[in-house]
């Protein structure tokens, strides 16, 4: 079974969203079902068969998340960060500034779903893997 730690090992190699569909292979092979990022303090919990599931704890101080989505700048932050012009951080931020509260990763369905702070998708995206 998957641990944090090794989950952990294998994001130490995501550099920017280059690298992201990468990383939900090696996870995939782990035994990680899903996962769900929490932009406030970048926490995440993995999500793998018989509800088991490991969090990892606050990866940085509390952003702010926006209560009004701006959807448009959203998308043109998410395809400049997946073209590698941002890093980790810098994309969570920008998250925060265009009100997305969490993004959950279904690794079966290969989708990344990006969600309000009223938990109203904002945009569903295919992962290429």
């Amino acid at each position: 079974m998957f641990t944090i730690e090794k989950i952990l090992q294998e994001h130490s190699h995501v550099k920017s969203g280059e690298d992201f569909p990468a990383f939900v292979q090696k996870i995939q092979k782990m035994g990680v079902k899903s996962y769900e990022t929490i932009v406030k303090d970048g926490h995440t919990t993995y999500i793998g068969e018989n509800g088991y599931h490991v969090s990892t704890h606050e990866k940085y101080d509390v952003l702010v998340v926006s209560e009004t989505v701006d959807s448009e700048q959203f998308k043109a932050d998410l395809l400049s960060h997946q073209q590698g012009n941002t890093n980790y951080m810098q994309f969570c931020e920008d998250c925060a500034k265009s009100g997305i509260e969490k993004w959950k990763v279904i690794i079966e369905d290969k989708t990344c779903t990006y969600y309000d702070v009223a938990e109203k998708n904002v945009l569903t995206e295919s992962i290429p893997i």
